[in-house]
């Protein structure tokens, strides 16, 4: 696919994928949605990249659905760009765009940071919310302003976000639609840290490093989705089957014993197992569909 509204490059083993509407301020669009659900195939694929950044151009992250369609935006009968075409559930209603990319991004198999240069409103906040790490640039701001379009939290962020920053800062934030700024994104949970403009993309890119150059690709997908999956677990007894299956489908591995032989010569590990060959069939599939 060749992409006209999002950027995509690997260097070094971190991909990045930049959305690309600028003078429209990287908003939504379902071409958008599209190229990203692409671009996310190409990532889990390739085992040379080992991170994700996402991040947008411009002044903006993303400001939302494009509303270019005035009133009708999210009329479904009258404009695709917020559903998802074709693809639809099994009583025939049109899904959500932007849960098709939240929960494309919930099933990657690499770690997803997300670098919030500015304005994350609407979809532009909840497709980020299955991402792994989130930084915001001080000038960013977020809104979750659906209440104020009349519409609801949509991109399965009524499972996430609760889980993300407590049901009651969830409430808060959804409830209101105010838009906020990147301090009461880190006070409330939302980012996990606020960095000054021109350091945002190396704080980004820092983590993704020390995630490619010191950890085993297949370690790093196992656990991603245990973590995740964990969320909804039924209890710890359901994590600890989970949690077995892989310790004893890892530990006679490869990358388990490079591991501990590197540890042990105070050298370099040199992980020679790949995900798209050797990841354990007992690892999770999640989100289950």
């Amino acid at each position: 696919m060749a992409y006209t509204e999002i950027e995509y490059e690997v260097r070094d083993g971190v991909a990045t994928l930049t959305l690309n509407r600028p003078d429209r301020m990287n908003a939504y669009t379902n071409t958008m949605r599209a190229e990203t659900l692409d671009a996310f195939d190409r990532i889990d694929a390739d085992d040379a990249v080992r991170a994700v950044v996402v991040t947008g151009a411009g002044r903006a992250f993303c400001a939302g659905a494009d509303l270019a369609a005035g009133g009708d935006t999210f009329n479904k009968d009258k404009s695709q760009d917020m559903f998802a075409g074709r693809d639809v559930l099994e009583d025939g209603t049109p899904r959500d765009g932007g849960g098709t990319v939240a929960l494309r991004i919930a099933r990657c198999l690499k770690p997803v940071i997300g670098a919030f240069n500015g304005a994350a409103v609407g979809v532009g906040v909840t497709m980020t919310l299955p991402m792994d790490i989130r930084i915001a640039s001080e000038k960013a701001k977020f809104g979750f302003v659906f209440a104020r379009r009349g519409i609801v939290t949509e991109a399965a962020s009524s499972w996430f976000l609760p889980r993300l920053v407590g049901i009651a800062q969830a409430m808060e934030w959804a409830v209101t639609g105010r838009v906020f700024d990147a301090a009461e994104a880190l006070r409330g949970g939302l980012v996990s840290r606020v960095v000054a403009p021109d350091e945002l993309l190396p704080t980004a890119y820092a983590l993704a490093r020390e995630i490619a150059d010191n950890t085993s690709a297949v370690s790093v997908a196992a656990i991603r989705r245990l973590l995740w999956s964990g969320l909804s677990a039924p209890s710890p007894w359901d994590a600890h089957v989970a949690d077995s299956h892989l310790m004893a489908a890892l530990g006679s591995a490869a990358d388990a014993a490079e591991g501990v032989t590197s540890f042990l010569e105070k050298r370099p590990a040199v992980f020679p197992m790949r995900v798209s060959t050797d990841l354990p069939a007992d690892v999770p599939e999640w989100p289950v569909r």
